[in-house]
């Protein structure tokens, strides 16, 4: 059985990026300022909104809505993400940021309820139909969610150094972000996704595709490539070779800078006022 064929287990995302937190924070680039245009036009986050996050990581996205004044509830499994997420947001959190560091199936709000839910490239890690229902109970009618992915790598448009560089990964064990046998993408099988939240009982769906073009260093390529669950479950021995490989083609061939295009995609519904 090719290595290709093998898939990470869900419960891998709860520990696989915390072996290296501080890299994980200075790998991942943030996401598209459209993505926070959404969250204040659809979704109607302000300084008043109250914002459960499921997955923030080390804060990329928990960053941008304590920014714009919002109250955040972040369920972080991984204590290691959520100290750097902690050092990297206090100054901005006087009684804003609540952390749970447990897994988002294991907590418990009893009655709290929340004007946001958002998942920001990790709902892929959990159960669709059973965190999708409780995440709609978490929210008050009328409540809105908000779910996207990045996707380091744009199919319709693909780069020259995601050409070259595309058989380096062949082999490598599945993230679920990966999706099906089809080879569709997780985050762009929207008709699978937008079923899902109507099964849940969400409403007024949507979805956006956002085409973005960013300009990376080989130390960028590197750091970001080395956050990819893909990359960073692999024995050290492996990874450091994959990492060797990306650097000279980076270096020799690009000349040490990179044209990447990626695409992320929002989901976004709401919580009918009708509906508890």
């Amino acid at each position: 059985m090719l290595a290709s064929s093998k898939r990470i287990e869900q419960s891998a995302g709860r520990t696989v990026f915390g072996n290296d937190a501080n890299g994980y924070a200075e790998g991942r680039p943030d996401y598209p300022a459209r993505v926070y245009d959404i969250l204040r036009t659809t979704c109607r986050a302000t300084p008043s909104t109250r914002v459960f996050e499921i997955g923030p990581g080390t804060g990329q996205a928990t960053k941008r809505l304590l920014d714009l004044g919002c109250a955040v509830t972040a369920i972080e499994p991984d204590s290691r993400l959520a100290d750097v997420l902690l050092a990297k947001c206090k100054s901005k959190t006087p009684g804003r940021l609540s952390l749970h560091i447990a897994a988002f199936e294991d907590v418990d709000f009893s009655d709290e309820k929340f004007d946001l839910g958002i998942a920001a490239t990790s709902f892929h890690w959990l159960e669709q139909e059973s965190a999708l229902a409780k995440a709609k109970r978490l929210l008050k009618p009328g409540g809105q969610w908000a779910m996207w992915w990045t996707i380091f790598g744009d199919s319709s448009r693909e780069d020259e150094f995601q050409r070259r560089t595309r058989s380096l990964f062949a082999n490598l064990w599945r993230s679920p972000s990966h999706g099906s046998e089809s080879q569709v993408p997780f985050a762009l099988d929207a008709e699978t996704r937008k079923a899902q939240l109507r099964g849940a009982g969400f409403a007024s769906l949507s979805h956006e595709l956002i085409q973005w073009t960013t300009t990376q260093t080989t130390s960028q390529v590197l750091a970001l490539t080395s956050t990819f669950s893909t990359v960073a479950q692999l024995p050290q021995t492996e990874r450091e070779i994959l990492m060797k490989r990306l650097e000279r083609i980076a270096d020799l061939e690009f000349g040490g800078v990179v044209a990447r295009n990626f695409v992320t995609v929002v989901y976004t519904a709401s919580c009918r006022s009708d509906v508890s």
